[in-house]
């Protein structure tokens, strides 16, 4: 047999080996008993218990309804991180003399982003660009430059804007500002529930 062909079973069997504890730690995590499971996916007590403890082997018949039921993609459900351990690791880098850390891993039609802005960062460099912008300041005060207007926002207040109008940010004080930002590069609204509809 080849090599490849025998690396790529233990690789294969080493993840339905790991599906088990997956399926657990998931139950756990949204506070579930293995009667509502039972319930909401039509898989009895004790098939779901065996699954757990790794006694029955994962079929696709079995673990369609779980990914459902958890609400989680298959090859999530499969080929998950190691269980006990959901940290993302998330990979900080430089842009414009800011720390910007990517919290979509992923490429789509919004991006997400926790920037860190520096205090020295006070003298406006505006510029356009296709997109839509969403911010919140996390925490100190930044300074805003949309177009014509000249803005200060404080921990918790937000803004959105057509990134077509020249635009820069900064720290509206000299002293260091944390911002989230939800980025659309086709000109997508952030979506973000407020009022009446919920938290996000």
């Amino acid at each position: 047999m080849h090599t490849g062909l025998v690396e790529g079973s233990a690789s294969i069997e080493s993840a339905l080996d790991a599906v088990g504890a997956r399926l657990k730690w998931l139950r756990s995590q949204r506070g579930m008993t293995l009667t509502e499971l039972s319930e909401a996916t039509g898989i009895s007590k004790s098939t779901l218990s065996r699954l757990e403890t790794g006694q029955r082997r994962p079929s696709l018949e079995l673990l369609l309804p779980l990914a459902q039921a958890y609400r989680v993609p298959l090859d999530e459900l499969v080929g998950a991180p190691a269980v006990g351990d959901p940290r993302v690791r998330l990979k900080p880098r430089r842009v414009r003399g800011r720390i910007v850390i990517p919290l979509t891993p992923n490429p789509g039609s919004v991006q997400a982003w926790k920037i860190l802005i520096p205090g020295s960062q006070v003298h406006p460099e505006p510029r356009a660009h296709e997109g839509y912008e969403w911010l919140y300041v996390l925490s100190g005060r930044m300074r805003l430059i949309l177009g014509t207007h000249d803005l200060s926002l404080a921990a918790g207040e937000v803004a959105e804007f057509d990134t077509h109008v020249p635009h820069w940010f900064g720290s509206a004080d000299g002293s260091p500002a944390e911002v989230l930002s939800l980025f659309g590069r086709q000109g997508e609204r952030a979506h973000v529930r407020t009022g009446a509809e919920g938290r996000p």
